[in-house]
C-alpha cells in the first residue's frame, strides 16, 4: 500500500508541475531532477519559511551565502577526501553495483556507517542469502570497496602543490560558514552565542537513485551552525532539539509521523546526534539532524589554514574555541515530506472523487486561482482581468477560464491552491465574488473590494 502511494506521488509530481526527471527527453539522467512551475514554487516557499524560522525571528542567527567551489584543502581539512564514502559491490550476473549498506538493509541487516571494509565484508558474505541485486536479482556480490562521494571538477588552476590536485563540489554547505566564521564575528556584531544560516546546493556522487527526489546526486540544504561557549553547548543543544521538532508540527507535519532517532555510534568528536525521521511512503527516513560537533570544526580549519579560530569573550577576556550545535535538513526532503503529507485522495460520495494536496497555506504554490465563470462573456472575463491583476501584485495568483467551474476547481485542488475566486454575473451588479476553500469546499460571498485582505487573513491560519 505505502509502495503504491509512492508510485502515486512520483506520477502526480510529473503529471502536474511539480517534479521533473532531469534530461528526460535524452533519457534522463539518474538521481537527478528538476523542480516544475509549481515545484520552484513549493520549494521557494519552503526555503522562505526555513529562513524566516531561522534568521529572521532570531536576533542572534545571520544569513551567508558561500561559493559552491572552495579551497581543496577545505575538504582535506574536513576529512572529506579521506573519509567520505561509502561501501560498493558489483554484481557478478549483471555487473551493475550497488551500496552495500542499501543492500543490507533490505535484507534487514543494518550495517554501522563506522565498519571497515573488512567488518562490511564480513556481512556481506554472512548474509549473502538474503542479498538481492536491484537490477538482475541476484545475489552473487563481489567483495566491497568504499567510493568516494565528492564530485570532482577541474576548476581553475592552482600555483605550487595544487595545481595537480583535484577541485570539488562541495559535498555539504556547512564547510563554508566554518571557514567564513571569523568574517561574520569580525564584520558583525555578533557575539556568542550566535549563529550563521545558509540556503545551498551540494553534490555527492551517489551510486544508486532510490526513493525518488529523497536521495539525489545534487540536492539543496539548509543548515545553521550555532557557535556556543564549551559549557553551554548541551543546553543549546537540546533547546535547539525542541525548537527543530516544533517546526514541522507548525509546518503541518502529523506528529504520528514523527519520531526520534538516535545515532549510537558517535564520530570521535561529536557530542551528541539526533535525527528527526519522517514516516515517508518506504519507511521512517531521516529528515533533519541535530549534532553537537564540539569544537572539531574549526580546530581543524584552524590547523589546516593557519588562522586562529578562537573566541574572547568581551566581558570575561576569556578565550575559547567555540563548540558547535548544528541543524541540517534538506530542501528536496522537505519537499517530499511535506508532499507525501499533503497528498490525499478523497472520496465524495455519488461515484465521485477528487485529488486533493492539503499543504499548509504558506507552502501553496498558488494562493488564489481567478475564474471568469464563462470564458466567452467579456464583461466577465475583463472584471476577472482586474481582479487577478491587482491581487497578483501581492499573492501568487493564476488566471483559469477553461473549461466548467467544477472541473476549475479540481486542478486547483490538485496543486494545492487554497482559495478560488469566481466572477459571475452577480458579480458585476453586488461587486461581490464567490470565494471557495480548498478543504471544506465551503463558499461565501466576499466584496470585491475586501478580497485582498480576505486572503491576507485567511492565508496567516
Amino acid at each position: 500500500m505505502e509502495e503504491k502511494k509512492m508510485e502515486k506521488i512520483t506520477s502526480f509530481a510529473k503529471r502536474r508541475g511539480f517534479v521533473f526527471a532531469s534530461s528526460e527527453i535524452y533519457g534522463g539522467f539518474a538521481a537527478v531532477y528538476d523542480f516544475g512551475p509549481y515545484g520552484a514554487e513549493l520549494a521557494k516557499n519552503i526555503r522562505e519559511a526555513w529562513w524566516k524560522k531561522m534568521v529572521q525571528e532570531n536576533d542572534n542567527i545571520v544569513g551567508l551565502d558561500s561559493s559552491i567551489f572552495m579551497h581543496p584543502k577545505i575538504w582535506e581539512a574536513s576529512g572529506h577526501v579521506s573519509g567520505f564514502s561509502d561501501p560498493l559491490s558489483e554484481c557478478k550476473e549483471c555487473h551493475s553495483r550497488a551500496r552495500v549498506d542499501h543492500l543490507l538493509e533490505e535484507a534487514g541487516v543494518f550495517a554501522d556507517e563506522k565498519m571497515s571494509e573488512e567488518e562490511i565484508n564480513a556481512l556481506l558474505v554472512e548474509n549473502k542469502e538474503k542479498l538481492h541485486c536491484p537490477k538482475c536479482n541476484g545475489n552473487d556480490f563481489a567483495p566491497a570497496k568504499n567510493f568516494n562521494l565528492l564530485v570532482q571538477s577541474n576548476l581553475g588552476n592552482f600555483t605550487g602543490d595544487w595545481d595537480k590536485k583535484p577541485t570539488y563540489l562541495r559535498g555539504e554547505t556547512c564547510q563554508g560558514i566554518y571557514v567564513n566564521y571569523k568574517n561574520v564575528l569580525d564584520s558583525t556584531r555578533v557575539k556568542v552565542p550566535f549563529g550563521i544560516a545558509q540556503i545551498g546546493k551540494a553534490f555527492r556522487n551517489e551510486i544508486t537513485a532510490r526513493q525518488f527526489i529523497f536521495r539525489k546526486r545534487e540536492f539543496e540544504q539548509m543548515e545553521m551552525q550555532m557557535f556556543v561557549h564549551p559549557d553551554q553547548a548541551m543546553e543549546v543543544y537540546e533547546e535547539w532539539r525542541a525548537k527543530r521538532w516544533q517546526y514541522y508540527l507548525d509546518l503541518g507535519l502529523k506528529e504520528e509521523n514523527l519520531k526520534w532517532h538516535e545515532h549510537e555510534n558517535l564520530v570521535f568528536y561529536a557530542k551528541a546526534a539526533w535525527d528527526i525521521e519522517y514516516r515517508f511512503p518506504f519507511g521512517f527516513k531521516e529528515l533533519e539532524g541535530v549534532h553537537a560537533r564540539g569544537n572539531y570544526d574549526l580546530t581543524q580549519h584552524a590547523k589546516f589554514s593557519g588562522k586562529k579560530l578562537e573566541y574572547r569573550d568581551p566581558a570575561t577576556n576569556e578565550v575559547f574555541v567555540p563548540h558547535v550545535v548544528e541543524t541540517s535538513v534538506g530542501v528536496d526532503r522537505t519537499f517530499l515530506a511535506v508532499l507525501t503529507e499533503a497528498y490525499t485522495e478523497e472520496d465524495l460520495g455519488d461515484g465521485k472523487e477528487r485529488i486533493v494536496l492539503r499543504l499548509p497555506k504558506k507552502l501553496a504554490p498558488i494562493k488564489a486561482a481567478i475564474f471568469p465563470l464563462l470564458k466567452n462573456k467579456p464583461e466577465l472575463v475583463k472584471k476577472a482581468r482586474e481582479i487577478f491583476d491587482e491581487l497578483k501584485l501581492e499573492f501568487m495568483c493564476e488566471f483559469d477560464d477553461n473549461g466548467n467551474v467544477g472541473k476549475r476547481y479540481r486542478r486547483q485542488d490538485e496543486i494545492g491552491t487554497p482559495y478560488c475566486v469566481t466572477i459571475d454575473f452577480d458579480s458585476l451588479e453586488d461587486k461581490k465574488v464567490t470565494v471557495r476553500d480548498r478543504d471544506t469546499m465551503s463558499q461565501e460571498r466576499v466584496d470585491i473590494a475586501e478580497i485582498g485582505n480576505y486572503l491576507k487573513e485567511n492565508l496567516k491560519q
